[in-house]
């Protein structure tokens, strides 16, 4: 690369990435393909529209790339053409959520999402995000005693609001969502269903837990995170929504198609529907369990009492210790996990109770269930007797190392 500058930081953090364990659930290793399609000469196109239907000449292979992600975007999730749609043009999760609720809610009309707080997403109609301001959440949480979702109060709630839409789908909530339940729920009160399958889409396309499709109407997913793709977004609707949908995506909130970035998804579906995705997808469930119970055998509160995905939530502050500081103790030794608030947290979003941790890229480095224990020790070594681990983890990093 001629800009030394650039270059030296692009090597910087090609280190920072090989000598640390990235614990952060919505990050990940892509393949070099997928690399290779992001650098290509795809970056070059600007692709204003939909295939065949573009604003510039010059389009005829980009044409061929976007078809072919959608096409392998609806095989990866075992979806019929003829009843599913999908729109692969999104830049990010948060536009294309903003584009379904643009679609097809009107403005100030109600949307019943998942609290921040409590493991939902800005966009899902918080009041600091633009989602919250045009529209007006409806806003559910957990049960305080379980802290898992009670699906008879959600019902009572939206009966009692009567949403246009409901959102499911978390940031920071470790179990599997009952879709079924949610669908009678929106059924009762003719609200449209949609799942922000954002952080588990890995997980469905790897059938490791169970697919929302059979229950939504809308599915959003950002194509990084357990898909192990570039950073973008699909959304995926029922083909009678595909029209109002589209429109809100381009030319509502877009313009041209970030044209490698489609392509880097194509790659990373492709990858997505080998039997190998299989077995990396469960690995990534189990290997989160496995270190969810060996943090509660060293003593720590895991909310809800464990994890059906991907993540899990540590109570740090059970043990007198803010998460912020957890956080930042555990980047020190060379372990990358984020602070995080709990449900029903008395402190700041900023210094919040707990932190929150995720295998997708550990498992993505070949990591087990042997390792999964070793790390659950070196976290608690870290925290609570102030060991450090910086020579042990760059062992352990050297013996998985990052291939992408």
């Amino acid at each position: 690369m001629k800009d030394r500058v650039i270059g030296n930081l692009i090597k910087k953090e090609t280190v920072r990435q090989e000598e640390t364990l990235d614990l952060i659930p919505s990050e990940n290793i892509v393949s070099q393909g997928v690399r290779d399609a992001l650098g290509s000469v795809f970056t070059n196109k600007y692709a204003e529209g939909y295939p065949g239907r573009r604003y510039y000449a010059g389009n005829e292979v980009v044409d061929e790339v976007e078809q072919l992600c959608r096409e392998r975007a609806l095989r990866a999730f075992r979806l019929s053409p003829k009843k599913w749609h999908v729109n692969v043009q999104p830049y990010s999760g948060s536009p294309a959520n903003l584009a379904v609720y643009a679609g097809l809610v009107p403005l100030g009309e109600k949307i019943m999402g998942m609290q921040l707080d409590m493991g939902g997403h800005l966009t899902h109609g918080h009041k600091v995000s633009f989602t919250g301001n045009a529209w007006k959440q409806v806003p559910y949480g957990v049960n305080k005693s379980t802290e898992m979702l009670d699906y008879a109060q959600l019902a009572n709630l939206a009966i009692q609001e009567q949403p246009k839409l409901i959102v499911a789908g978390f940031t920071a909530y470790p179990r599997k969502i009952d879709f079924g339940a949610l669908r009678k729920i929106a059924d009762t009160v003719h609200a449209y269903f949609m799942v922000d399958m954002s952080h588990f889409a890995g997980l469905v396309a790897g059938r490791a837990i169970p697919s929302p499709f059979p229950y939504a109407d809308i599915v959003t997913t950002t194509t990084h995170k357990t898909l192990r793709g570039p950073r973008g977004a699909m959304i995926f609707c029922k083909s009678d929504l595909a029209k109002a949908i589209d429109k809100a995506v381009f030319p509502g909130f877009q313009g041209g198609p970030h044209v490698n970035q489609i392509a880097g998804t194509a790659v990373a579906l492709e990858e997505a529907a080998q039997p190998a995705f299989r077995d990396y997808a469960k690995q990534v469930v189990q290997n989160a369990r496995v270190l969810a119970k060996e943090l509660q055998y060293l003593g720590w509160r895991i909310v809800s009492g464990g994890t059906d995905t991907h993540l899990l939530l540590i109570d740090t502050f059970a043990r007198g210790i803010p998460g912020g500081e957890a956080s930042t103790l555990l980047e020190k030794n060379g372990i990358i996990v984020n602070k995080n608030t709990i449900p029903f947290d008395t402190r700041s979003p900023m210094d919040p109770s707990g932190i929150r941790m995720g295998t997708p890229t550990l498992t993505t480095r070949g990591m087990k269930e042997k390792e999964m224990v070793r790390v659950a020790h070196m976290i608690h070594g870290v925290i609570v007797e102030h060991k450090n681990v910086k020579n042990e983890i760059r062992a352990l990093c050297k013996k998985f190392p990052v291939k992408g």
